[in-house]
């Protein structure tokens, strides 16, 4: 079976280019300033008030793959770098070609894709209009379609969950922040036009998920 991961960076929108009704809207059950500052920290985890700016696809069989990601028309030429290729563009260029190339594969393989990854990408695209290619969002407990390691991992919400991080180490893995990079810091990086940064962090994560799948795959899978 033909198989890859994948795996998103996204970045939230400037809570102060949203209209005063629209601030208010998104503030309406933050009682604290605390809870406020929150709230506009948080924009990045919904895609009515952040974006892609990074999808990565990992061929877990041979090792290679790519990263899509958004430049901001710097122009980034196409390279590649330990056999992941890097390709720049505007979000909707991105979501166009991830599409156009998932549709190629039989399963995909995500860490908290089903209530993550996958509605922010589908939800992008029609914001974009970019038709999706692919509905990986059907019946949950199948895994041949789309196996979310998270959902594995808590066999479907039965146990706790962990980040990727906790799971990697706990199982010996090589994590993808050991290298003193996390998803909390993607905004800040986007924002300081370090772009090939956050591509290289996803590739980090892709890998870490691959190895993670591996694991599972070898001692849990039933």
């Amino acid at each position: 079976m033909s198989k890859v991961v994948i795996d998103i960076e996204t970045v939230g929108f400037n809570f102060d280019s949203y209209d005063q009704k629209s601030r208010e809207y998104l503030l309406k059950y933050a009682q604290t300033e605390e809870e406020r500052s929150d709230m506009k920290n948080r924009l990045a985890f919904y895609p009515l008030t952040g974006e892609v700016v990074t999808i990565g696809m990992l061929n877990p069989d041979t090792g290679r793959g790519i990263v899509f990601f958004q430049d901001k028309g710097i122009g980034i030429e196409k390279f590649e770098k330990e056999g992941i290729v890097y390709e720049a563009g505007s979000e909707k260029e991105i979501l166009e070609k991830f599409w156009d190339l998932v549709k190629t594969y039989k399963q995909i393989i995500t860490f908290n894709g089903r209530t993550f990854d996958l509605p922010f990408l589908m939800l992008r695209s029609a914001i974009n209009k970019v038709r999706t290619s692919r509905n990986f969002m059907s019946y949950r407990y199948d895994a041949r379609e789309h196996c979310d390691l998270l959902d594995q991992l808590t066999f479907y919400g039965a146990s706790r969950r962990f980040s990727l991080d906790f799971y990697a180490k706990s199982f010996g893995i090589k994590s993808s922040k050991e290298e003193g990079v996390d998803g909390s810091m993607v905004g800040e990086m986007y924002k300081e036009q370090k772009y090939l940064d956050v591509a290289y962090y996803c590739a980090r994560d892709l890998r870490t998920t691959k190895e993670l799948y591996e694991y599972w795959n070898r001692y849990l899978r039933f």
